[in-house]
């Protein structure tokens, strides 16, 4: 039988303070498995300020975009076109969202403004990968969710050492990031897609087992870690849309 939350976990849902909320619901929910932690949270959100998911549509989108999609195919996904992404991701990107069922993404692009004065030939990815993803990652991805209470991602603990110790419900200033898959393995993210015959990024194929844009995505060999063909040679692991510095640029977004 389906978890349901409390009454009390909605109120407290929606104006309670995140970071005492977070640790709350991931003492009451987060051992659950991923679908009921998705019904979870879309029965506490969905009138306490929304919820949303994002998603990349990259090599391992498909398994969370199902499960959403058998709960709530309506529910808002978006996705931050950087204007550098692989024309295979784009169309992914609707021949997925098709097969699912979903009826609701919502495409955030990089203000023309910030492009025009910190990127103008498309090219500053060469210089300074940092600058690049705030541009066209960060402050979109901040306007994606601005308008939501909560949102879903599809990290898992074993993607990279940052995530290692992530739990399920994160606090991020006012809202909360919902990361139902934390628990899930390499093993179960290939089992699910298997069971559920569920449509792959074709750049997979070809070597890219962790996709961003073009530019800073490359494909790996056999046995190494998956993340490694992103920003190849670069201490760089992440593009900053997870790391603590995107609650600076939400309050800039919400403002």
């Amino acid at each position: 039988m389906a978890t349901k939350p409390r009454q009390l976990d909605r109120d407290f849902a929606a104006s309670g303070d995140t970071g005492d909320l977070a640790a709350a619901l991931n003492l009451r929910y987060g051992h659950l498995p991923a679908e009921e932690i998705i019904a979870v949270a879309i029965d506490l959100f969905a009138d306490a300020g929304g919820i949303a998911a994002t998603s990349s549509f990259g090599a391992d989108s498909a398994a969370l975009l199902h499960l959403i999609a058998e709960a709530a195919p309506g529910l808002p996904i978006t996705f931050l076109d950087t204007g550098q992404h692989f024309g295979e991701t784009l169309e992914y990107r609707d021949q997925l969202a098709d097969d699912l069922g979903l009826t609701n993404i919502e495409i955030i692009r990089p203000l023309e403004d910030a492009l025009a004065a910190g990127d103008p030939d498309g090219i500053l990815h060469q210089s300074d990968t940092d600058r690049c993803c705030a541009i066209r990652k960060v402050e979109p991805m901040a306007r994606a969710i601005a308008p939501y209470r909560a949102w879903f991602t599809g990290r898992k603990r074993g993607q990279a050492s940052t995530r290692a110790e992530m739990p399920v419900f994160e606090a991020v200033g006012p809202r909360i990031r919902v990361n139902p898959l934390a628990r899930w393995s390499t093993e179960d993210q290939a089992a699910y897609m298997r069971r559920h015959g569920l449509r792959q990024n074709p750049l997979v194929a070809f070597g890219y087992l962790s996709i961003g844009c073009f530019p800073c995505t490359s494909p790996v060999k056999p046995g190494e870690d998956p993340r490694s063909g992103r920003w190849a040679a670069q201490a760089k692991t992440e593009c900053g849309i997870h790391l603590p510095g995107l609650e600076d640029t939400l309050s800039t977004a919400s403002g």
